[in-house]
């Protein structure tokens, strides 16, 4: 496709993961299509990311199932530029019609005619159909809570690169998920006093007898779960690959040097407030491991599956002082806090996408994807269709089930009644027929 181009089938929007997984499933069932990106192929990968980042799960479960990533262990945990190098990879192989650099702007349905008007920083296109494939991660969210003080540097964890990027002085991380404890542990081991701020949840083994967790929630079905329980849509998810992969354990972190505190409630002046939940909060996350490790052991014993055993996996570290007698409120100027990382998540941002696609609150409409505005589809977000819809491979699987939907329509559309086949042959029959050539002219004689 080219810059020329004014109308095309399918838009993707977004050349990240699942905008290149769409790319695939489309090209394989012949549906005509474009993919739009902003920046450059897997950008956030390469730019949105800290330096030492790696992928949360192992090669061989975080890919697509059509290329592994060339000379990896199996095993080891993809660096966050190979992963961005895996998908550019990707997107040759499979030739994905892709433009970078280009930017949707706005989406509006036509006006007594199928189809949509796509403005972008490159010209209008018409499309019939749109894929959002921007993901869920689009708009930092800093809580209200924040401080206007021009004494400390502050950021969201989006921002953080390197303990080198941060000014001298201890730290305050709030947010205690995979970004917000990997970022904590690479300062605490760069030599900083490190305060994180701990809320509710889930801590799941990075391996258990011989396995990693991945494998386990395959063979367990809880990747293929297809709603959360009640009040688990967000929960907050600690596991890191950091490091060739280890459990995250708080206490440890905690007896090495960080000092754990419960979630930030407010900040007044250089005074944060801790809500009193710390302890409550680890021992949640410990229930969700053993609840984890329960049933890995009974899929072993019901499956007569030969792994080793691991018998310290359940052993948990003595509560810390930061535990037992939990600091309550932090006086930032007397602790030498410099800086405050946010590592509070992301909303979504759909103002481009000016379609009857959401509920109230802003939420996409859908059912797996396929939205309740006839001609638009979602994919990468959490929860989509299961609970492995956000990864690398649930994308990917998420993106055939979209696929199929499309050329379903595509062949209802197609569809032409007795009559209409009639004057369609009526149409072939009266076109003239094809001038004969001219021997002399072709130089045969």
């Amino acid at each position: 496709m080219t810059a020329e181009t004014t109308s095309i089938d399918t838009l993707i929007v977004g050349a990240g993961q699942a905008g290149i997984a769409m790319s695939e499933h489309l090209s394989r069932i012949g549906v005509p299509h474009l993919v739009l990106e902003r920046d450059r192929i897997a950008e956030r990968w390469r730019t949105a990311r800290w330096d030492s980042l790696v992928a949360n799960g192992p090669a061989w479960h975080d890919r697509f199932p059509g290329m592994e990533f060339d000379g990896l262990d199996p095993d080891a945990f993809a660096a966050k530029d190979q992963v961005a190098d895996y998908f550019e990879a990707y997107a040759r192989k499979y030739h994905a019609p892709i433009r970078t650099g280009v930017e949707v702007t706005r989406v509006t349905r036509h006006a007594g005619r199928a189809g949509f008007r796509v403005e972008t920083t490159d010209g209008v296109i018409d499309a019939q159909r749109v894929v959002v494939a921007t993901g869920p991660f689009q708009r930092p969210v800093i809580p209200p809570i924040a401080p206007d003080d021009a004494t400390l540097t502050q950021m969201h964890s989006v921002a953080y690169r390197n303990p080198g990027q941060l000014p001298p002085g201890a730290v305050l991380v709030v947010g205690a998920g995979s970004s917000g404890v990997q970022i904590a542990e690479e300062l605490m081991r760069a030599g900083r006093k490190v305060y994180l701020s701990v809320g509710a949840h889930d801590r799941p083994p990075r391996a258990y007898r011989n396995r990693d967790f991945c494998w386990w929630l395959g063979v367990l079905g809880e990747w293929d779960k297809e709603v959360a329980g009640p009040g688990r849509e967000h929960v907050t998810i600690a596991v890191s690959g950091a490091r060739g992969g280890q459990t995250v354990e708080f206490r440890a972190l905690a007896h090495q040097g960080m000092t754990l505190v419960g979630v930030t409630q407010s900040i007044d002046g250089h005074v944060v407030t801790f809500a009193d939940d710390l302890a409550a909060n680890l021992t949640r996350g410990d229930q969700s491991l053993f609840t984890l490790l329960d049933a890995a052991d009974a899929y072993i014993e019901r499956n007569g599956v030969d792994l080793p055993e691991e018998p310290h996996a359940r052993d948990i570290p003595a509560d810390p002082e930061c535990v037992t007698h939990p600091l309550l409120t932090l006086d930032l100027a007397e602790a030498g806090v410099s800086t405050i990382i946010w590592a509070t998540g992301y909303a979504q941002d759909y103002a481009w996408l000016q379609v009857d696609a959401f509920d109230e609150k802003g939420k996409p409409r859908h059912q797996r994807g396929v939205s309740t505005e006839p001609g638009v589809y979602f994919l990468g977000l959490p929860w989509l269709s299961r609970r492995g819809s956000s990864f690398i491979w649930g994308v990917w699987h998420d993106a055939k089930h979209l696929a199929d939907q499309i050329a379903t329509q595509r062949k209802y559309l197609d569809y032409r009644d007795a009559a209409q086949r009639r004057a369609q042959c009526a149409q072939r029959d009266a076109a003239p027929a094809p001038a004969e050539p001219n021997l002399n002219e072709l130089g045969v004689n």
